[in-house]
């Protein structure tokens, strides 16, 4: 969305909550849905492809205002979740729909690559674990904010390709920002790759000399200029 479509955007919205507030006598006060009412109304996956700025507003109205903040915004937070896990291709357990026992805060305690030596834990093994030790539960905290309506929101007006390529092309940016920073000054040399159109750095040892010394002081000067990198691209 550049800055033209954004501030038309932004205009739409300001005249739906306007035209909200001025229509909001002719509204029901108390929703008269079923529980479970709107997840047969939405797909069972995030799409693919982006969907319209109007269709996801003409959806707002149709499907999400009939049921008021309750029950549509926990059973919007349960669809949202199922297509975040499916996105992420969690096991089947994970998920709320159908048979499934899931569904929660994602604070999650297994390792998908973020610890520094990028080991990922195996969540075919370890999901019937959590299942037995009732950490199966995995969700966003909404409290009054309605958080999951603007994980729709996102989903819809990228699509999963959306997000993949915007994920992909941020991570490539940084990270050949970075080389160029660590390379010029000159304190190390590291070697990048592409592997399945992602930029990455590699960091090897050819020295057997080198102590672990040599690699803490390494691993804190990549550190410091990421940090670098990273608050240039905030400004």
């Amino acid at each position: 969305m550049n800055a033209s479509e954004f501030r038309r955007r932004g205009k739409e919205m300001v005249d739906y909550m306007a035209n909200y507030m001025e229509g909001i006598e002719g509204r029901q006060v108390y929703p008269d849905v079923e529980p479970g009412y709107l997840r047969p109304l939405i797909p069972a996956a995030a799409p693919q492809e982006p969907d319209t700025f109007e269709d996801i507003i003409n959806d707002v109205e149709k499907i999400i205002m009939p049921g008021a903040a309750s029950p549509a915004c926990t059973e919007l937070e349960t669809v949202m979740m199922d297509w975040l896990g499916k996105m992420l291709e969690l096991p089947k357990a994970f998920l709320n729909e159908k048979a499934g026992e899931g569904g929660g805060v994602i604070q999650m305690v297994a390792t998908l690559g973020t610890t520094t030596c990028c080991s990922f834990d195996n969540l075919l093994e370890v999901g019937p674990i959590w299942l037995i030790t009732d950490y199966r539960h995995w969700q966003i905290p909404l409290g009054r904010r309605f958080r999951s309506l603007k994980m729709w929101f996102v989903f819809r007006m990228y699509g999963v390709k959306g997000l993949q390529a915007y994920i992909r092309k941020g991570s490539n940016k940084v990270n050949e920002a970075l080389l160029q920073r660590i390379n010029s000054a000159k304190k190390i040399h590291l070697v990048p790759c592409h592997l399945r159109d992602k930029f990455v750095l590699r960091f090897a040892i050819c020295s057997r000399t080198v102590e672990s010394a040599h690699v803490q002081r390494a691993w804190e000067h990549i550190k410091e200029l990421a940090a670098d990198v990273l608050r240039a691209e905030r400004e």
